[in-house]
């Protein structure tokens, strides 16, 4: 089956009918549809482990979701997929095929060659705008480190730079991660 891509800005419309590919990481900016390799094997177990401890740990109200797509503008359409999320658990009970950016109350990226840019400029600056109370970034180059930000009056404000054993307020809870383990042959143990 030949696939043709857009020759045009893409509306959410167009996004919705694009075919599914699982070879790609796949986004659009400003209606723009941006391909990328999928992440490396150390990106991919952070990412799960995150989401599964994360997931853990929240309360009951909140779950933890990895590569989900989030609406981050309708025109021109932007979507994004963080590494992981952080919503309402009533509205991922829902089985809702994207999330909208109102939706998200923390958005996660793991950096990776090739991201660094997008996830420490573009995505910074696109959650922030789109009102995602927080955003934190896991940087993998030794030390493993965790940075991260809240919204305040509009922009993020750096509200932690974590290395070792990470301990990340996020509503009424404590989080905490093991930041040396994400990418280590054995997940850490609770």
């Amino acid at each position: 089956m030949t696939v043709t891509w857009p020759d045009h800005l893409l509306t959410i419309d167009d996004w919705a009918a694009l075919p599914e590919d699982t070879r790609f990481r796949i986004e659009v900016v400003e209606g723009v549809l941006v391909v990328a390799p999928r992440p490396m094997s150390f990106h991919q177990r952070a990412v799960t482990r995150l989401s599964y401890l994360i997931n853990e740990q929240l309360p009951q109200p909140y779950s933890a979701l990895s590569e989900v797509d989030v609406v981050v503008e309708e025109r021109p359409l932007t979507v994004r997929a963080p590494d992981v999320i952080v919503t309402t658990t009533a509205l991922a009970d829902t089985n809702p095929a994207r999330f909208a950016a109102a939706d998200v109350l923390l958005a996660l990226e793991v950096l990776s060659e090739g991201s660094v840019r997008t996830d420490r400029v573009m995505k910074f600056a696109e959650y922030a705008e789109a009102g995602i109370d927080q955003y934190w970034i896991v940087d993998l180059d030794a030390p493993v480190s965790l940075t991260a930000f809240r919204l305040v009056d509009g922009a993020y404000e750096n509200s932690g730079e974590f290395t070792g054993e990470a301990a990340l307020p996020f509503d009424e809870v404590t989080l905490s991660l093991d930041l040396e383990a994400l990418t280590t042959s054995r997940a850490q143990r609770p």
